[in-house]
């Protein structure tokens, strides 16, 4: 018989089969599911994140979807925070917290916990964000090269919170990100716990099959009218939901730059790359403690 631990890890690519696995794990040691995944802490998209649906929610309870403001940023400590307090009350009631997601520094910061970063004047962070507006991620990329080579290298060029906040970080203190996270982090949430820790790694066919497949649902299921409803509330062109895949690709649709069909393809080359890039982390970042398994 297999010990029931205190809490349970399923990570992985987009389309890999992790929120069926955690139902199962929720119902088998008697948990509850804790969201681990930086796009569905946004409400609206609910189709275009595969957020859980309607008979999942009903067989066990789930936290920390559709929880942050559309127009704020939620970085990795306001999720943590969140987590440790759901976390602390599933504990209370005797029950066992289910994290699942694909966002690896969620993860990463479960395990190892959070450098404190410092606060940044309001007037740095409104310029920088100003720039972002102006000139767009990529020109602040190439800005952050200069300043901090090793931070840049370590982005994507298209990632223009994540630019921002390093430039602010670098802008307010002289100092790189890298310096703040490399200092004495907070204790982790799950230290002295024993912990089940599975990562998803379908064969690329067959993920790449799934991801094909789930796009087409999500077309067929009310996208569209997602994004419709999302671009509607005219939100600031930084906030992180809008670079959420499909909104772009489906935009561009809405304002007629492409058929819908078009429009489709992009959005399935894009979680293809997305999911690429997630399993490199995944198996750059994760320890022999995790569990690779190739799912069904």
């Amino acid at each position: 018989m297999v010990q029931r631990p205190d809490a349970i890890l399923i990570a992985g690519p987009t389309a890999s089969g992790k929120s069926k696995l955690a139902v199962e794990e929720a119902l088998r040691f008697d948990g509850e599911i804790v969201n681990t995944d930086s796009m569905q802490v946004y409400p609206v998209l609910n189709v275009l994140t595969a957020r859980p649906d309607a008979d999942d929610l009903k067989k066990v309870p789930h936290h920390l979807y559709a929880t942050a403001e559309l127009d704020k940023p939620y970085s990795v400590a306001r999720w943590l925070h969140d987590a440790e307090l759901v976390a602390a009350d599933i504990w209370s009631r005797g029950r066992i917290p289910v994290f699942v997601g694909g966002t690896g520094l969620y993860f990463r910061g479960l395990e190892n916990g959070i450098a404190e970063t410092p606060d940044i004047p309001l007037e740095i962070r409104q310029e920088i964000r100003l720039q972002l507006e102006q000139f767009g991620s990529e020109k602040l990329h190439q800005k952050l090269a200069l300043l901090d080579p090793d931070g840049a290298a370590g982005l994507r060029a298209g990632d223009g919170h994540r630019i921002a906040r390093a430039l602010e970080v670098i802008s307010a203190t002289g100092k790189p990100l890298s310096h703040f996270q490399n200092l004495p982090h907070s204790r982790p949430i799950l230290t002295g716990k024993s912990v089940r820790k599975t990562v998803l790694m379908p064969l690329r066919k067959l993920l790449h099959a799934r991801i094909n497949h789930r796009t087409d649902w999500m077309i067929e299921n009310g996208a569209v009218d997602e994004v419709k409803a999302l671009l509607q509330l005219n939100l600031p062109p930084e906030a992180t939901v809008l670079k959420a895949i499909g909104v772009p690709q489906l935009g561009n649709f809405l304002h007629g730059k492409f058929s819908l069909n078009e429009a489709t393809e992009q959005i399935k080359a894009a979680t293809r790359q997305y999911a690429k890039r997630q399993s490199t982390w995944f198996n750059g970042q994760f320890d022999n403690s995790w569990n690779f398994d190739a799912g069904k």
